[in-house]
């Protein structure tokens, strides 16, 4: 199956959460107003969105800007509630698991350990860029599941978007890369 292939296969209707470019086939929603942003709003706060609106949701290196006491379960259902049956959760988180062994690694300098934290609490460059979740295979799978997807099995990179879910440092994926089915 092709590129093309795959992202077809995703609907017609689909929506990017937190991205930065518009692209063809998809609707953009960033917290922050900027060019190409179909809508203006939080992660926390779908409720612009009727039930089953969307084929497929998008979200790269996002969740773990919310926090983990309740708002991470309200967004995963959110999610749910806003794609139609059989409709696919695209979701990239950093890797905990990763980033703490490239963080306690041997050969790790300084600059390293100072550059892994930093994609573990976020880069806190504004307001909105503060991470208050680490995940890993484990966890994510449970908040998704408590949410009611199935069906939810990891990829190596989703090649849609240039964005985090691509990153690598030192040679290494730093993303956990999971498709979640409604």
């Amino acid at each position: 199956m092709t590129r093309t292939d795959v992202i077809s296969a995703l609907g017609k209707d689909r929506l990017h959460i937190g991205g930065k470019t518009a692209k063809d086939g998809w609707k953009l929603l960033n917290i922050q107003a900027m060019e190409g942003a179909d809508y203006i709003g939080d992660i926390r706060d779908l409720s612009l969105f009727a039930d089953a609106s969307f084929d497929a949701v998008y979200a790269s290196h996002v969740l773990e800007h919310v926090g983990y006491q309740k708002a991470l379960g309200d967004v995963a259902l959110s999610i749910h509630r806003i794609l139609r049956p059989g409709g696919k959760f695209l979701v990239s988180v950093p890797d905990l698991d990763i980033l703490c062994r490239l963080f306690v690694h041997e050969q790790a300098t300084l600059d390293d350990r100072f550059f892994v934290m930093r994609m573990m609490f976020g880069g806190q460059v504004d307001e909105h860029d503060f991470h208050f979740v680490g995940l890993n295979a484990e966890l994510l799978t449970r908040c998704l599941q408590e949410a009611g997807f199935r069906d939810i099995y990891r990829v190596p990179e989703f090649g849609i978007f240039k964005d985090t879910s691509s990153m690598r440092y030192k040679g290494v994926l730093i993303s956990l890369n999971m498709v979640a089915i409604k």
